[in-house]
């Protein structure tokens, strides 16, 4: 059994190099020549080129998408553990997970980006 997790282990390592490689030569291919001749705008990262309300909305939509994420991430154990026959234990998972989202929907807009003051 050793051998066999040996090979697969680096086999495993095989394909996530040969992936990151393949990941940064497209990147050096296709999206390199446009950002070097400013035909790429990244919206995100323009600084001062976008206004304060531009920039709020944005970083509103990602902190909406992270909570989504993050939400849906501590759902799934639960999922896991109702399709395993594990009623009881999926029962308590998903009942800490509602109180979790009871928790988000009290705090988190006192914790959302803040608009641009009025200065």
């Amino acid at each position: 059994m050793g051998d066999e997790l040996a090979t697969a282990n680096v086999n495993r390592s095989y394909s996530l190099a040969a992936t990151s490689i393949a990941i940064f030569t497209f990147v050096l291919f296709f999206l390199y020549p446009r950002f070097a001749s400013g035909q790429v705008n990244y919206a995100s990262s323009l600084g001062s080129r976008i206004d304060n309300t531009e920039r709020t909305l944005y970083s509103r939509r990602g902190d909406r998408f992270w909570l989504l994420g993050y939400v849906l991430l501590f759902l799934a154990p639960s999922l896991i553990l109702f399709s395993v026959g594990l009623l009881a234990v999926g029962v308590v998972w998903f009942l800490l997970w509602l109180t979790y989202v009871i928790f988000l929907i009290r705090f988190f807009p006192s914790v959302l980006t803040e608009g641009p003051s009025a200065s």
